[in-house]
Protein backbone atom coordinates (compact mmCIF):
# COMPACT_ATOMS: atom_id res chain seq x y z
CA UNK A 1 0.00 0.00 0.00
CA UNK A 2 2.64 2.51 0.96
CA UNK A 3 4.41 2.15 -2.39
CA UNK A 4 1.14 2.88 -4.22
CA UNK A 5 0.53 5.94 -2.05
CA UNK A 6 4.08 7.12 -2.62
CA UNK A 7 3.71 6.65 -6.36
CA UNK A 8 0.39 8.54 -6.41
CA UNK A 9 1.96 11.35 -4.42
CA UNK A 10 4.82 11.49 -6.91
CA UNK A 11 2.37 11.67 -9.83
CA UNK A 12 0.37 14.44 -8.19
CA UNK A 13 3.50 16.52 -7.63
CA UNK A 14 4.70 15.90 -11.17
CA UNK A 15 1.39 17.06 -12.63
CA UNK A 16 1.11 20.26 -10.59
CA UNK A 17 1.19 23.54 -12.50
CA UNK A 18 4.63 25.07 -12.02
CA UNK A 19 3.80 28.35 -13.71
CA UNK A 20 6.27 27.59 -16.54
CA UNK A 21 3.56 27.96 -19.17
CA UNK A 22 2.82 31.51 -17.99
CA UNK A 23 6.51 32.37 -18.30
CA UNK A 24 6.70 30.86 -21.78
CA UNK A 25 3.68 32.82 -23.02
CA UNK A 26 5.03 36.09 -21.67
CA UNK A 27 8.34 35.40 -23.43
CA UNK A 28 6.50 34.82 -26.71
CA UNK A 29 4.67 38.10 -26.33
CA UNK A 30 7.92 40.02 -25.93
CA UNK A 31 8.67 39.42 -29.60
CA UNK A 32 5.25 40.48 -30.84
CA UNK A 33 4.50 43.77 -32.46
CA UNK A 34 1.39 45.81 -33.18
CA UNK A 35 -0.56 44.38 -36.10
CA UNK A 36 -4.17 45.65 -35.98
CA UNK A 37 -5.59 49.07 -35.14
CA UNK A 38 -8.30 49.29 -37.81
CA UNK A 39 -10.75 46.98 -39.61
CA UNK A 40 -9.22 43.92 -41.28
CA UNK A 41 -10.18 43.38 -44.97
CA UNK A 42 -12.18 40.20 -45.67
CA UNK A 43 -9.64 38.53 -48.01
CA UNK A 44 -7.09 38.51 -45.18
CA UNK A 45 -9.45 36.89 -42.69
CA UNK A 46 -9.88 33.85 -44.95
CA UNK A 47 -6.21 32.86 -45.17
CA UNK A 48 -5.35 29.77 -43.16
CA UNK A 49 -1.71 29.14 -43.87
CA UNK A 50 1.39 28.60 -41.73
CA UNK A 51 4.87 30.02 -42.19
CA UNK A 52 7.31 27.12 -42.23
CA UNK A 53 10.13 27.53 -39.71
CA UNK A 54 11.22 25.78 -36.55
CA UNK A 55 7.89 26.95 -35.03
CA UNK A 56 5.40 26.74 -37.96
CA UNK A 57 3.27 29.72 -36.90
CA UNK A 58 0.03 30.79 -38.63
CA UNK A 59 -0.23 33.96 -40.69
CA UNK A 60 -2.30 36.59 -38.87
CA UNK A 61 -4.05 39.68 -40.29
CA UNK A 62 -2.38 43.08 -40.33
CA UNK A 63 -4.33 46.32 -40.67
CA UNK A 64 -2.64 49.51 -39.51
CA UNK A 65 -3.63 53.12 -40.08
CA UNK A 66 -1.27 54.84 -42.52
CA UNK A 67 -1.79 58.26 -44.04
CA UNK A 68 1.25 58.17 -46.35
CA UNK A 69 0.87 58.09 -50.12
CA UNK A 70 3.53 55.37 -50.49
CA UNK A 71 4.43 52.18 -48.69
CA UNK A 72 6.32 52.97 -45.47
CA UNK A 73 10.11 52.79 -45.44
CA UNK A 74 11.86 50.39 -43.07
CA UNK A 75 12.17 53.13 -40.42
CA UNK A 76 8.55 54.23 -40.87
CA UNK A 77 7.41 50.60 -40.66
CA UNK A 78 9.37 50.19 -37.43
CA UNK A 79 7.41 53.11 -35.94
CA UNK A 80 4.14 51.86 -37.40
CA UNK A 81 4.39 48.49 -35.63
CA UNK A 82 5.57 50.12 -32.40
CA UNK A 83 8.83 48.27 -32.05
CA UNK A 84 12.48 49.29 -32.10
CA UNK A 85 13.79 46.01 -33.57
CA UNK A 86 15.79 46.00 -36.78
CA UNK A 87 13.56 45.96 -39.87
CA UNK A 88 14.65 44.90 -43.36
CA UNK A 89 12.85 44.30 -46.64
CA UNK A 90 12.91 41.12 -48.69
CA UNK A 91 12.14 40.45 -52.33
CA UNK A 92 9.35 38.04 -53.19
CA UNK A 93 11.78 35.37 -54.40
CA UNK A 94 13.85 35.65 -51.23
CA UNK A 95 10.74 35.34 -49.03
CA UNK A 96 9.09 32.55 -51.01
CA UNK A 97 11.68 30.66 -53.10
CA UNK A 98 9.51 27.50 -53.32
CA UNK A 99 6.26 29.31 -54.21
CA UNK A 100 4.44 27.97 -51.16
CA UNK A 101 2.98 31.32 -50.03
CA UNK A 102 1.05 32.25 -53.19
CA UNK A 103 -2.24 32.32 -51.26
CA UNK A 104 -0.74 34.81 -48.79
CA UNK A 105 0.66 37.05 -51.55
CA UNK A 106 -2.60 36.94 -53.54
CA UNK A 107 -4.72 37.83 -50.49
CA UNK A 108 -2.44 40.79 -49.67
CA UNK A 109 -2.45 42.02 -53.28
CA UNK A 110 -6.25 41.75 -53.36
CA UNK A 111 -6.70 43.62 -50.07
CA UNK A 112 -4.22 46.33 -51.01
CA UNK A 113 -3.13 48.13 -54.16
CA UNK A 114 -2.06 45.00 -56.05
CA UNK A 115 1.52 45.03 -54.81
CA UNK A 116 2.99 43.22 -51.83
CA UNK A 117 6.06 44.21 -49.85
CA UNK A 118 7.78 41.95 -47.34
CA UNK A 119 9.29 43.30 -44.12
CA UNK A 120 11.38 41.14 -41.80
CA UNK A 121 11.38 42.31 -38.17
CA UNK A 122 14.39 40.87 -36.36
CA UNK A 123 13.97 39.74 -32.74
CA UNK A 124 17.43 38.59 -31.79
CA UNK A 125 19.39 35.94 -33.63
CA UNK A 126 16.75 33.22 -33.97
CA UNK A 127 13.35 34.95 -33.96
CA UNK A 128 11.72 37.12 -36.58
CA UNK A 129 8.33 38.28 -37.81
CA UNK A 130 7.54 38.41 -41.50
CA UNK A 131 5.05 41.05 -42.61
CA UNK A 132 3.62 40.64 -46.11
CA UNK A 133 1.78 43.92 -46.64
CA UNK A 134 0.21 46.17 -49.23
CA UNK A 135 -1.13 49.69 -49.27
CA UNK A 136 -4.89 50.35 -49.10
CA UNK A 137 -5.11 53.94 -50.37
CA UNK A 138 -8.90 54.11 -49.99
CA UNK A 139 -8.85 52.90 -46.37
CA UNK A 140 -5.65 54.85 -45.56
CA UNK A 141 -3.98 51.80 -44.07
CA UNK A 142 -1.29 49.18 -44.53
CA UNK A 143 -2.91 45.75 -44.79
CA UNK A 144 -1.54 42.24 -45.00
CA UNK A 145 -0.50 39.18 -43.07
CA UNK A 146 2.29 38.43 -40.64
CA UNK A 147 3.84 35.32 -39.17
CA UNK A 148 6.38 34.67 -36.45
CA UNK A 149 9.38 32.50 -37.24
CA UNK A 150 12.01 30.68 -35.26
CA UNK A 151 15.12 30.19 -37.37
CA UNK A 152 17.99 28.17 -35.95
Amino acid sequence: MSSDEGYNSFLEQANQDTGASAQTSSKSRSASTKAVDTEVPAPLQKVEQYYTSDADEPFEPVSLKWSGENMPSENEFQSLIGHNAEVSTLGGEEFDPKGQYKEVLTAVETAGDGKARIFRVHHGTTRAEYYVVGLDHKGKRVVGLKAQAVES
